[in-house]
């Protein structure tokens, strides 16, 4: 563990237990996403770097245009 989160979970310790409880049902909430996020994305590369090589070729085939996000 590291020494930040031994410092949060020391001060976390200090909270009424309703409180305790509120912040570790968000933080292991938040670990499930980040795990399901990094499963998402991992499963999705060969589709991503297929989607980037089209967008290079379209680009290089002049079929973009440069525009801002208030042009969207």
């Amino acid at each position: 563990m590291t020494k930040l989160l031994s410092q949060a979970f020391e001060k976390a310790s200090e909270l009424p237990d309703d409180l305790q409880d509120q912040l570790a049902q968000e933080l292991l909430e938040e670990i499930e996403w980040e795990s399901r996020w990094d499963s998402t994305l991992e499963g999705s590369q060969e589709k991503l770097e297929r989607l980037a090589e089209k967008a290079v070729q379209e680009y290089r085939a002049g079929k973009t245009k440069e525009m801002g996000f208030d042009d969207l």
